[in-house]
């Protein structure tokens, strides 16, 4: 144990200013709540940065220091928060509108939420059809609105005196779209943003900004955002490191969670029925099928590679997988999620699992948001970029290198986290082996 450090990680001293493309529910959710950590009002769970432990050697070595001990990451006071909005409602108001959090815990870090306000957006309602607001960029071409975006980020950046930054899209979901010649290349990207092409949605124009200016940019919706050549490109250029998509949270979370059980068990899959109610503004949004389908397409894909239905045909080849999410206005953000889930056993016998999840959305991404936000600050210092692999664990739909397929296995990602941070701090990595305990390899 204990090799010479395989990476170079530069300093984390300096404050990182942390930005939010949406200061909605998940955005505000998030600040309010390092806000409250930082002044011992609650706990930061759901939190690995700030809660998981690392386990390093032997079992019997019994050293399993807490990751942000073994890993040096910024601290909570040193975090900075700005973002943009289409609506001018402070953090602490858009807190409020949210419906996430209780007034009795908002109240006590009303101060500082009221003093972050969000900059003008980049906004297109041809790409969210469900929202309208004032607070946007006008005049100009896509290429403009760039430009704009990177003079934001400067004078935040100033302003704050940050050292470095981060960016998390937290915004709403925008329609369907395909990569197409426009994302190919940076060139074409680029004469695409100066043409106002139609295939760059404002989610792709923060994507670029991020990338160009160096700063690690990971998206939580299911949006092409910068899943697209050109992207991957200019972020190998900049030396910048990026992951995404869609954060994972109450009914995709259960399935990575569920479905690698039935597989270790070889157990089969007739069919998992899954349905939604959710009534916020992320509701509001996949209310327009365009955006549902989306959202669609990030939850439907992960069954299908979890299970692999082409390697065990008996047990799943004609699994039936449907999605549905409707919008209801009086559950807020308290989303409710019911899953049906037929499955067969010894001798082809059925059985039936019935799910209902009453999760709270917000609560759930939160803590992906800070994890994200301090894991990507020390990919960049460690000198990592383009895609981030091992931060599948936060995703829906990992982002992966072009003809590889993402690992959705909660499991198989977590491992692969805790992996990237022991060789990252030149400490063995764990296959879990175990052969070195006993004596009937010898």
């Amino acid at each position: 144990m204990g090799e010479a450090p395989k990476v170079t990680i530069a300093s984390h001293e300096g404050r990182l200013g942390v930005l939010t493309p949406g200061m909605g529910a998940v955005s505000t959710t998030f600040i309010a709540g390092v806000l409250a950590a930082r002044r011992g009002i609650a706990k930061p769970i759901g939190s690995l940065t700030q809660m998981g432990t690392i386990r390093l050697g032997k079992r019997t070595d019994d050293n399993v220091p807490l990751i942000n001990e073994m890993v040096a990451l910024p601290g909570l006071d040193d975090l900075v928060f700005g973002g943009w909005d289409i609506f001018e409602d402070n953090a602490y108001e858009a807190a409020k509108n949210a419906g996430v959090l209780e007034n009795e815990l908002l109240d006590q870090v009303k101060d500082e939420m009221s003093t972050i306000k969000p900059m003008a957006a980049v906004f297109d309602k041809t790409y969210v059809k469900k929202l309208d607001g004032t607070n946007v960029k006008s005049g100009g071409s896509k290429w403009d609105h760039a430009q704009m975006l990177m003079e934001d980020i400067t004078r935040f950046k100033e302003e704050n005196n940050c050292a470095r930054l981060v960016m998390v899209w937290c915004g709403s979901t925008e329609i369907f779209l395909e990569p197409g010649p426009v994302h190919a290349s940076i060139e074409a990207f680029e004469k695409g943003l100066k043409n106002d092409d139609p295939g760059i949605a404002p989610s792709m124009i923060y994507a670029y900004a991020a990338a160009k200016m160096g700063i690690p940019y990971a998206n939580g919706a299911p949006n092409l955002s910068g899943d697209f050549q050109a992207f991957y490109d200019l972020a190998k250029e900049t030396r910048t490191p990026l992951c995404g998509k869609d954060f994972k949270t109450g009914q995709t979370l259960m399935k990575t969670i569920l479905a690698p059980g039935f597989k270790a068990r070889m157990l089969g899959l007739d069919g998992w029925f899954s349905t939604n109610i959710l009534g916020n503004r992320d509701g509001e949004v996949l209310d327009d099928p365009e955006s549902f389908r989306t959202k669609e397409e990030s939850k439907l894909g992960v069954l299908e590679h979890i299970l692999q239905p082409d390697k065990y045909p008996d047990l799943y080849k004609d699994m039936y997988h449907k999605v549905r999410i409707n919008y209801y206005p009086p559950r807020g953000d308290n989303k409710e999620g019911w899953d049906s889930i037929d499955i067969f056993g010894w001798l082809g016998y059925k059985m039936h699992i019935k799910i209902d999840f009453l999760c709270r959305d917000s609560i759930l991404a939160a803590p992906l948001v800070l994890d994200l936000a301090l894991f990507l600050d020390l990919a960049k210092r460690a000198g990592f970029s383009g895609i981030q692999e091992w931060l599948s664990f936060y995703f829906k739909s990992p982002t992966t290198a072009p003809g590889l397929y993402p690992e959705h296995d909660l499991f198989i990602q977590h491992m692969k986290l805790k992996n990237t941070l022991r060789y990252m701090a030149g400490k063995d990595e764990i296959t879990h082996l175990g052969a070195d305990y006993y004596d009937y390899y010898q």
